[in-house]
């Protein structure tokens, strides 16, 4: 089974983040939105940078060396657009040295609203060959955006391994992503896991829309 990292289970300051990112009467200030947001992919990278390999180099101080030890992976961070883009962020200030990949992978829904497909209609990634793949996507519902996201950066090559970074998902999202990816290199990350999809299949209790609470409603 995949490694699942829920870290709603010991109490932190995320919490208080978490607490924030879902109360409607703080949805209408996107600027704190997409801020408490990137704070939430801040923690998440310090401790996905506990599970790193590591190696110790010298620094020379003013007073004399220093023996360190520093992260030993290449890092590739894969954000699905739109609404992963504050959560990349957070990772990137504290992986500063990583690269970058984005992919668009969105639902399209019919004119009813009361379905959808997922589509993938852009790429952008450096190779991942041999490289610690971080996904980034901050609500995982079904499972399908990552599925196909996941798909398409494939086609730049195998990753040793694979971190699945979250804010929400839900139970579903997660079963979906231990079936889709590698057991034996994947870890899942996620800041809280709640129960279940509502028909339409947004997250309960979740927060609503992400990318449209950090950059306003899409036609």
């Amino acid at each position: 089974m995949n490694n699942i990292h829920n870290l709603e289970e010991n109490n932190s300051i995320l919490n208080q983040f978490m607490l924030e990112i879902r109360d409607i009467h703080v949805h209408n200030d996107k600027l704190r939105f997409r801020k408490n947001i990137e704070r939430i992919g801040e923690i998440m990278s310090y401790e996905i940078s506990k599970t790193l390999q590591y190696k110790t180099v010298d620094v020379q101080t003013p007073l004399g060396i220093k023996a360190v030890s520093v992260p030993d992976e290449q890092i590739v961070l894969a954000t699905i657009l739109r609404a992963g883009l504050p959560f990349h962020q957070g990772f990137l200030d504290i992986f500063d040295g990583a690269e970058n990949a984005f992919v668009s992978a969105s639902r399209k829904y019919n004119k009813e609203h009361s379905a959808f497909t997922i589509e993938v209609e852009y790429l952008s990634s450096p190779s991942i060959e041999g490289k610690t793949l971080i996904v980034i996507d901050p609500m995982l519902a079904t499972g399908g955006s990552m599925d196909l996201a996941y798909k398409t950066l494939l086609k730049k090559g195998t990753p040793a391994k694979i971190h699945v970074a979250c804010v929400i998902a839900s139970q579903k999202g997660i079963e979906a992503v231990c079936g889709i990816f590698p057991k034996e290199i994947t870890n899942i990350w996620a800041a809280a896991i709640d129960p279940y999809l509502n028909d339409k299949a947004y997250i309960v209790p979740g927060l609503g829309d992400a990318g449209d609470l950090a950059y306003g409603e899409k036609l």
